[in-house]
């Protein structure tokens, strides 16, 4: 039986540029950083991973993250603050979560939820 997800990874094509973009959301490093290959946050109980895209690949992905929030509003306004721009303003949505989307700088769509109570 799956328990729960333990780390998520994601390729960049600029390490530097993208742990700039998730600790400006408040993502805690916990190793790596911008001149690394590999770097890790904590993101709640897991971790979300960046490797960095080696110079003779080129990647081709897209992929959504959803993490859960206590306050999808403040999250939506600390994002706006950072500089970045979300694809979608804070919306109910009809399955019964608070939520927006924003695309971080590799092309990751990431969603900020909360359960609607």
């Amino acid at each position: 039986m799956i328990e729960s997800i333990s780390a998520i990874t994601l390729g960049t094509h600029d390490m530097g540029r993208a742990v700039h973009f998730y600790r400006s959301l408040g993502f805690e490093l916990l190793y790596g950083g911008e001149a690394a290959a590999f770097t890790s946050f904590r993101a709640g109980t897991s971790y979300l991973n960046l490797t960095a895209q080696p110079d003779d690949k080129r990647w081709s992905w897209w992929g959504r993250i959803i993490f859960y929030v206590a306050d999808v509003d403040g999250t939506y306004e600390r994002a706006r603050a950072a500089g970045w721009q979300p694809s979608t303003t804070p919306r109910d949505a009809e399955w019964g979560e608070r939520y927006f989307h924003l695309t971080d700088l590799d092309g990751h769509e990431l969603s900020f939820a909360r359960p609607l109570s």
